[in-house]
């Protein structure tokens, strides 16, 4: 076994370079590979635990090894007749950013689920589950021989009474990306609720560029499976709805990060419909979501926001966009280490000046890195920080019910005052839209930078749903990889 494995490390780089026919070493259907990843902070256990193959497969014959190196861990099939890779995809999941959560950095082990869909082998294979170190390097963490031939992988017909909706029907799946929205928290009355928030969502989408130009690219479907309940989990709160999917949000314990746990049950969902994105649209009002790429994004679907953080977390999930923000509070510690260049393509750690991701984007005159203003902009997001800091200590002294209404509402106003100079600070920038190399991104202030000054990969004013040119890059890159 170590020398097959050192012979399939060796070749990787030349076969991966190298054409896949499709028909050589692939049925089309699909196989689905179910694990456990169990650990923490300090290691990670890998178990498998069930195999299905089902239905057609419908992703992109002509690309079955991902151009792409992004994604903190990857998935890759191995031709054991030729010890040749003939399948690969790069992912980003829950159970990464729990490693490096203030949770499982105080010593908590955990398991997560997670779900690999593959075209169905024609001989057996080896599969690889790899993932990045610290320094950005992948290691192989688990592997095992599947043969598609074995009668232990389930064949079952898979059967559900879910409401299956075809939004929009562009063609072949094999030439199409196929995104589907799930929704969670709609009971049976909610069924008309459901469609117009497939339908409004949608338009969101391709009333966006770079979608806008690419719609004929997509198929759109929307599945939605009852819950008992309307809503979803909301821990702090106390509520706890009973729903097909389980969303939550205070997901790794950060207030508005809504993530599921269930992807056992997504995916037997999922599997109904042609399927390369996820966007589970959650039935609440409240503001939150969250976006993995080549896993899922979330978004809540009643919100007056909610337009700007379903394009903003399906970025993450999509095209493997990066937060561009660095003021706002995160679950992680040190999720981009110091030293090393992130995979995201639209945030960089500018080590290598000459080599920039977007150099050919750069607008013309700009320096590297390029002056922004940004003590001016520090001062006044500090002073926010201030301000709540300065309310709950006068809030402890208040005497009376009066007097704290009297508190909060001076300080809402003088919040409101410094929010709205902060949109004029962004509104009014000589460089807003430009494309230069802006310090402050991935929930750092110093030492990573952005493309622009705001975009909706930010946070620092929801108004600029723009993903301008950097990021609108690698999403018609990820689209050619569905449809070319």
């Amino acid at each position: 076994m170590k020398k097959l494995l050192l012979l399939i490390l060796l070749i990787g780089v030349c076969a991966a370079q190298s054409q896949i026919k499709f028909e050589d070493f692939f049925e089309n259907k699909t196989l689905r590979i179910d694990y456990y990843r169990v650990g923490g902070a300090k290691g990670e256990t890998t178990v498998i635990d069930k195999v299905l193959k089902y239905g057609e497969w419908y992703g992109n014959p002509d690309q079955v090894i991902s151009p792409f190196q992004m994604g903190r861990n990857r998935i890759k099939l191995y031709d054991l007749t030729t010890n040749q890779l003939i399948y690969s995809r790069g992912y980003d999941n829950y159970f990464g950013e729990y490693q490096v959560s203030t949770i499982a950095l105080a010593g908590k082990d955990r398991s997560y689920f997670e779900t690999a869909l593959v075209p169905l082998p024609k001989r057996p294979v080896m599969f690889v589950l790899e993932t990045r170190d610290k320094e950005y390097v992948y290691h192989v963490k688990f592997q095992t021989k599947i043969d598609p031939k074995d009668y232990h992988i389930n064949s079952e017909t898979r059967k559900r009474n879910d409401i299956i909706v075809k939004e929009i029907d562009n063609g072949s799946s094999h030439k199409k990306v196929d995104l589907v929205f799930v929704g969670d928290g709609y009971t049976a009355d909610d069924e008309e609720k459901f469609r117009a928030d497939l339908t409004k969502y949608t338009k969101v989408l391709f009333e966006q560029e770079p979608y806008k130009s690419r719609k004929d690219d997509f198929n759109v479907y929307g599945v939605m499976s009852p819950s008992v309940e309307s809503g979803v989990d909301e821990p702090r709160k106390g509520v706890y709805k009973n729903t097909v999917l389980n969303c939550t949000f205070n997901s790794l314990d950060s207030e508005r990060y809504l993530l599921t746990e269930d992807v056992e049950t997504l995916y037997d969902i999922v599997s109904q419909v042609p399927c390369d994105a996820i966007a589970i649209m959650c039935n609440i009002d409240r503001y939150g979501g969250g976006g993995i790429y080549n896993f899922y994004a979330t978004f809540t679907a009643s919100n007056q926001r909610d337009d700007y953080v379903f394009l903003h977390e399906f970025g993450h999930s999509f095209a493997g966009l990066a937060d561009e923000y660095y003021t706002s509070d995160v679950a992680y510690t040190d999720f981009y280490p110091k030293g090393i260049e992130p995979a995201e393509p639209n945030i960089t750690a500018l080590l290598d000046k000459d080599h920039l991701k977007w150099k050919d984007l750069m607008s013309p005159g700009l320096g590297i890195p390029t002056e922004w203003g940004k003590e001016t902009f520090d001062s006044l997001n500090t002073t926010i920080g201030k301000l709540y800091k300065e309310r709950a200590k006068k809030l402890k002294s208040a005497k009376t019910e009066s007097e704290k209404k009297k508190i909060t509402s001076e300080t809402r106003e003088r919040v409101r005052e410094t929010y709205a100079a902060l949109d004029k600070f962004l509104k009014e920038h000589p460089l807003r839209g430009k494309v230069g190399v802006f310090e402050g991104a991935g929930y750092s202030s110093k030492g990573l930078y952005r493309p622009t000054l705001n975009s909706i990969m930010h946070k620092f004013t929801k108004e600029d749903k723009s993903y301008y040119p950097v990021s609108a890059k690698a999403i018609n890159d990820m689209i050619d990889f569905y449809t070319k």
